[in-house]
């Protein structure tokens, strides 16, 4: 029997995040109450906003609720306001803590050039076009957490840097098994990005795709190298459907394609763990605008989607989400950040209000 009771914790953060998140919980609700699903919506803080009330990032009382919830939404963090503190005391330290004490070990972020925003990318339209592409990259491994690590001084006195690229099989299994299943529900399409002709991590990398992809026949599975696919995200973004990859090369490679599209307050994310999942913009908390009401609020709306598709088991009403954000462009409303000439410039609460009205009438 499908479940339709749900409970969601709501991280606003810092910035804009709380004029964004509203404009995506007013899409969830109305998901809700067409659809009947129970919500139990629980708001905590985060980031600068929980360092101001508790003195840390990540109170015990917002991890709780995170571990509690069927899946948690995320605003945005930082700011200049709180650069000045420790490392351990930033903004961004909440995100990672959720990340580690939540066991999320894959990013998704899905790429995709809506035709009326072709103009805004750096690239030739007829590049950009039909762009629609998933990276999947792991989270937990890699470099980022390899030991040993740091800065050594030796006899010397001339200074070492030290991070290791380390891969377990368990790990790179786990990441791979998740990309397949994607690659299921999409084109049937999975490159595994590596540097296995030099280095030995992801040579391993490589080969435990390759076992798991055996479990798989429906999906074809290429290999390709990183400087390759770097390259080849300029010369032909289309070609892609799911790229799985390490932790370095995902955190490059998902940058590198987020700018494709131009418009970064339209993409959005999520982390999965074994048992919930983040889900938030990838654009920053852009304080400079906050309580401006001139922010994207799409980005966070179709995180709200990738919610539904990815923890919720609604994978109709995600891509009503996603058509209606299309319809809402193509009607010609645009935020300041995608604004063009001859279109309909509103503000946060506006563009919540038409994509709203747009999925009503998906709804009904």
């Amino acid at each position: 029997m499908k479940q339709n009771n749900f409970k969601i914790a709501v991280f606003a953060g810092d910035g804009v995040g709380p004029e964004i998140m509203k404009e995506a919980l007013k899409i969830l609700k109305l998901i809700a109450n067409k659809k009947n699903i129970n919500l139990q919506l629980a708001e905590g803080l985060v980031g600068g906003s929980a360092y101001d009330h508790f003195g840390v990032p990540l109170p015990d009382s917002s991890l709780e609720l995170a571990l509690q919830s069927d899946a948690i939404m995320l605003g945005a963090v930082g700011g200049p306001k709180w650069e000045a503190l420790d490392y351990s005391l930033r903004p961004e330290r909440a995100l990672l803590g959720l990340r580690e004490k939540l066991g999320l070990f894959a990013n998704l972020r899905p790429v995709v050039a809506f035709d009326e925003l072709l103009d805004a990318s750096p690239l030739k339209k007829n590049v950009v076009h039909g762009i629609d592409l998933m990276i999947v990259r792991e989270l937990t491994g890699d470099v980022y957490f390899g030991k040993p690590r740091g800065v050594t001084k030796g006899k010397d006195g001339k200074r070492t840097g030290v991070n290791t690229m380390v891969y377990s099989e368990d790990e790179i299994s786990r990441i791979a098994v998740r990309a397949f299943e994607i690659a299921r529900t999409r084109k049937k399409n999975l490159l595994s990005v590596d540097k296995a002709n030099v280095l030995e991590s992801t040579e391993l990398w490589r080969n435990v795709v390759t076992e798991v992809g055996r479990n798989y026949p429906d999906v074809t599975l290429k290999h390709m190298y990183v400087d390759n696919c770097a390259m080849q995200l300029i010369r032909n973004p289309a070609q892609f459907d799911v790229i799985v990859t390490t932790n370095l090369f995902g955190d490059i490679l998902s940058d590198e394609a987020a700018m494709l599209t131009g418009s970064i307050g339209m993409l959005p994310s999520a982390s999965l763990g074994e048992n919930t999942a983040l889900y938030e913009p990838i654009h920053g908390s852009a304080p400079d605008i906050a309580g401006l009401n001139i922010a994207n609020p799409l980005a966070t709306i179709l995180s709200v989607a990738l919610m539904l598709r990815y923890s919720l088991s609604m994978p109709q009403e995600a891509s009503l989400i996603e058509k209606a954000v299309a319809d809402t462009l193509k009607e010609g409303f645009r935020t300041q950040d995608i604004h063009q000439q001859d279109k309909k410039l509103i503000g946060t609460e506006k563009m919540g209000d038409a994509v709203a009205k747009n999925l009503c009438k998906l709804l009904n």
